[in-house]
């Protein structure tokens, strides 16, 4: 236990599983650890760094920024959030932004946008929000209520009312939830905390014909799978059906905090000076670096996810196929996937640590991989043979213990 791990213990409060090592720098697709480790990050932060560390325009775009104006409040108007909000709409997001710090803030303020439109509209009886089993939209009390999993809310009673879930696996049921008290539907386009799972084909487009039909909004949380990781800048671009509203975060700055809700003008509409707000929010920073993250996204690396993610997926597969008694399944899109294995992953991850690659287990046996933009396809055979090479020694685990 080094010096970082004991004043951990002492100082923060014990709300992460953390890995056993301490991350000091970065560059590109590595990091480095306190006895100077190298790593090859697979997980970019939980998709938070699509560019991956230290990249040279964003680091740029962050220094030049911090020598004119670290923060002025919504008080007034800040170039960087207006150029910001202007090449998000220009490239599909809709056509008003709100700017916060995080994803949970975004989806809040997403619920608050769906229920305030429904009664300006005449219709206080629309204001319950539905979600689908499996989701994951935040920890804050109305973004955990929104997040159909039970276990993440106990203790934290009473939650809001006005909430409601449905499998979306039954697109007719999921469908049939959907009614004349509901405000918004709120879906992931891929499911990230609950193991990248993607709805099942004609879902969205049913459940967007339903939403018409009934006067209801449709709301896509993007903030996992959104800013490129399936190949286009918005994920609804990507699944083919649009949504009123979008919430964004993770990997919008590559790394500094910050949310997005972008929203068609009719419901942007419904909100009016008081009505909510963020004091942090569309930090002139966060803004510029996001600014610069986006444009290269946009410029250079979409082609080269959708390239990278069908080598990547192929990879997998052949992995799956090698070891189908301990892979039971290979899930997602673009540069979000899932291993879904049959064990406890503890031992597979503790093998790409020791190796130098770093991913994460969500949804207790999905292996998820989340890697950056600028990887090349050596860092994905680099990879695939470690996790091949966990695979191979944990199967020898299970044959010995046997």
């Amino acid at each position: 236990m080094n010096i970082y791990t004991q004043q951990a213990h002492q100082y923060l409060f014990n709300t992460y599983t953390r890995y056993p090592i301490t991350l000091i720098k970065g560059k590109g697709a590595f990091v480095w650890d306190e006895e100077n480790k190298k790593y090859l990050d697979f997980v970019s932060g939980i998709g938070c760094t699509p560019l991956g560390h230290a990249h040279p325009l964003v680091t740029q775009a962050i220094m030049e920024q911090t020598h004119k104006l670290l923060h002025t409040s919504n008080l007034y108007y800040s170039p960087p959030s207006i150029e910001l909000a202007a090449f998000l709409v220009t490239h599909g997001g809709l056509d008003k932004v709100f700017f916060c710090n995080s994803g949970a803030e975004a989806v809040e303020t997403a619920i608050k946008l769906a229920r305030k439109y429904q009664w300006r509209q005449g219709h206080k009886e629309k204001n319950i929000i539905l979600t689908a089993n499996r989701s994951f939209h935040g920890r804050t009390l109305g973004a955990l209520t929104a997040t159909a999993k039970p276990t993440i809310h106990e203790g934290f009673g009473p939650l809001p009312s006005g909430f409601r879930y449905s499998d979306w696996n039954d697109s007719d049921a999921f469908c049939a939830a959907i009614d004349e008290q509901t405000a918004a539907v709120l879906l992931e386009p891929i499911q990230g905390e609950g193991g990248i799972h993607v709805p099942p084909a004609g879902l969205l487009a049913a459940v967007r014909k339903k939403c018409d039909a009934l006067g209801v909004l449709l709301i896509f949380d993007e903030i996992q799978c959104g800013v490129g990781r399936t190949g286009d800048l918005f994920a609804y671009l990507t699944v083919g059906v649009t949504p009123d509203i979008i919430t964004l975060a993770k990997g919008i700055a590559n790394g500094l905090p910050l949310g997005a809700v972008c929203a068609r003008e009719q419901v942007a509409n419904a909100m009016q000076p008081g009505d909510h707000g963020s004091t942090f929010g569309g930090n002139p920073v966060a803004c510029n670096a996001a600014l610069a993250n986006l444009t290269v996204i946009q410029e250079n690396y979409l082609p080269q996810v959708k390239k990278l993610s069908t080598y990547l997926l192929q990879q997998l597969t052949g992995l799956q196929k090698a070891y189908p008694e301990q892979i039971k399944a290979i899930r997602g899109a673009g540069l979000m996937l899932g291993i879904e294995v049959a064990q406890q992953p503890q031992q597979i991850l503790q093998h790409c640590l020791q190796a130098g690659l770093l991913i994460n287990v969500t949804a207790d046996r999905v292996l998820r991989i989340l890697p950056p933009y600028i990887i090349t396809s050596a860092d994905i055979d680099f990879a695939i043979e470690t996790i091949r090479s966990a695979f191979n020694m944990t199967k020898l685990t299970i044959t010995e213990q046997s």
